[in-house]
């Protein structure tokens, strides 16, 4: 079973009913647990921003409080390129069902991008569901074609020595960036009891905790 957050930015807002209940519908078929963290409407009183929803997602998979993150924005680039900033975070950007199917194969990946606004018109939902599955229903890291599975793979455990070299760690991060836009990005209403329920036991986690 893997832990899936679901995180849209302000812009999305409205979508965020349904795309949680896109990704329950798939991901509970298979197995999965899925947490809401918002923006879950234009009334909310945590409107994230996608540059926000970068740092909630790297903070939920650094401290194992999610295994694979659903995020997106307006093109789904901006929430990509946010969540690729920070360590331990391979986020890649989806479109359509053969982006998941490859991401999760190819990349084997722990967080995805969607753009919710551009291209987003009648079926989406539907594309968002074959989408999901294709996210969920296989084991990762399988490699497609199946001729390029070692190179793949090999390439994939370079890539995360990369990260930890290029990367501080998540601990430092979050001791050193803005206070007040740390403190936004984990003020949702919900965020303290997802959290607290699923993060594991580390200094990071509770740091975190201490905060709220």
């Amino acid at each position: 079973m893997k832990k899936i957050a679901l995180i849209n930015e302000t812009s999305q807002a409205s979508k965020n009913q349904m795309i949680y209940n896109s990704l329950l519908k798939v991901a509970g078929k298979h197995g999965h647990y899925v947490m809401n963290f918002g923006t879950y409407g234009a009334d909310d009183k945590t409107q994230l921003t996608y540059v926000e929803a970068g740092l909630l997602t790297a903070i939920l998979i650094n401290t194992k409080c999610a295994d694979f993150v659903v995020t997106g924005c307006g093109t789904g680039e901006g929430a990509m390129l946010a969540a690729n900033s920070f360590p331990n975070v391979l986020c890649g950007h989806i479109v359509d069902p053969s982006d998941a199917y490859m991401f999760m194969q190819i990349n084997d990946g722990n967080a995805v991008s969607f753009p919710f606004a551009k291209g987003f018109g009648w079926g989406a939902e539907l594309n968002l569901e074959y989408c999901f599955n294709e996210l969920f229903e296989h084991e990762s890291g399988n490699g497609y074609p199946k001729d390029r599975v070692i190179p793949e793979q090999r390439n994939k455990k370079i890539l995360d020595e990369i990260k930890k070299v290029t990367h501080n760690d998540m601990l430092s991060i979050v001791k050193n960036i803005d206070k007040e836009f740390l403190m936004h990005t984990i003020s949702g209403e919900n965020f303290k009891k997802l959290f607290t329920d699923n993060c594991d036991d580390s200094e990071l986690s509770n740091y975190i905790k201490s905060l709220l």
